[in-house]
């Protein structure tokens, strides 16, 4: 992941322990005072929220032990690889696409960025601007020419 990708897991997991954890033991207590649990739906409902928050912990605090940040700019050798930004050109409607390649955790398409093992990233990896990709979607081949490669720090 990218170092952006993994301090924006630091912070998730900064807020879950520090705002989330506390907010919901607040309202178990408040739910507990109104008496008997087994027919308080406000307990049950507090202690689901509970267990997503606490499983949401464990698979952040997961996800950031086994991370591989890896510094964009160490790797910059005019090739598609991660982290790179590239734009392209569908050589059928001619129209311009710019895609940031980040790690699974980072991909948001709505802001450019494409996770590694997406298709038109792996179709796209190694390859040099100028090049032609042809990549396999849903609705059939789309070919693109690589426009342009940078290593945004």
């Amino acid at each position: 992941m990218t170092p952006k990708g993994y301090e924006a897991l630091q912070e998730e997991l900064r807020r879950l322990k520090s705002q989330e954890r506390p907010s919901i033991v607040r309202e178990i207590e408040e739910a507990r005072a109104h008496g008997d649990l087994s027919e308080n739906a406000e307990y049950h409902a507090a202690k689901e929220k509970q267990g997503h928050i606490e499983s949401r912990i464990a698979l952040v605090e997961d996800k950031l032990a086994r991370a591989q940040v890896i510094e964009i700019t160490e790797v910059a050798d005019g090739r598609v690889r991660f982290g790179a930004t590239v734009t392209l050109e569908d050589t059928g409607s001619g129209d311009q696409e710019t895609y940031t390649i980040v790690g699974e955790d980072e991909a948001d398409a709505k802001l450019g960025k494409i996770s590694v093992t997406s298709p038109i990233a792996r179709a796209m990896i190694g390859k040099e601007q100028d090049s032609t990709v042809i990549v396999q979607v849903p609705k059939g081949t789309r070919e693109f020419e690589i426009l342009e490669v940078e290593y945004k720090a």
